[in-house]
């Protein structure tokens, strides 16, 4: 990609509607990650991921099954970033380096009730929602709820658009995420 078709905005260089985003995300962050840099320049995509992914994270899904889901799907989308990203939180959760390895490269996960989250994430996105019967009493039978299961969705839809954009401005690995690349 060329570096000047996505820049890596500045709170002075960026457009006017994307600086509130850009300033909330450097203070909860304590930096400006480059992809927000570079996703500010359309206010519109950086905000509604933004909300998005307040909205997943406020989801009734456990902490884990979210970071689950949103492995899964940058996983699968190819997102580096994404991938480092979310490496860096689930280390946080404190959870196991098999199952961190795993998400990372598409297997089988070891605890099977995060790994009927990982299959029921890829039901949808497979068969675009239509998941059939078997496939939901599966992800139902882990302790998920009809709630958990439109809220995949809603994470699905958040992460999608969040691999897709990084892997469009090919966003870098920011020096603070190095260590989970």
């Amino acid at each position: 990609m060329s570096a000047t078709a996505f820049p890596g905005h500045t709170l002075e260089s960026a457009p006017a509607a994307a600086r509130p985003a850009m300033a909330a995300v450097t203070q909860k962050q304590g930096y400006l990650p480059v992809a927000v840099s570079r996703l500010a320049s359309s206010p519109e995509l950086l905000g509604g991921f933004l909300k998005m992914s307040a909205l997943f994270e406020s989801t009734t899904l456990d902490p884990l099954s979210r970071e689950t889901l949103v492995m899964t799907v940058a996983a699968r989308n190819g997102c580096h970033l994404c991938v480092a990203m979310h490496t860096a939180k689930l280390t946080a959760l404190g959870a196991d380096a098999g199952i961190i390895a795993a998400l990372r490269d598409g297997s089988p996960l070891p605890d099977e009730r995060l790994e009927s989250v990982r299959q029921f994430t890829l039901a949808v996105i497979v068969t675009s929602g239509a998941v059939g019967d078997p496939a939901l009493q599966a992800f139902l039978s882990h302790g998920y709820t009809s709630r958990n299961a439109l809220e995949v969705v809603l994470g699905i839809g958040a992460y999608t658009m969040s691999t897709l954009a990084n892997r469009l401005t090919d966003a870098p690995i920011d020096p603070q995420l190095a260590h989970f690349a």
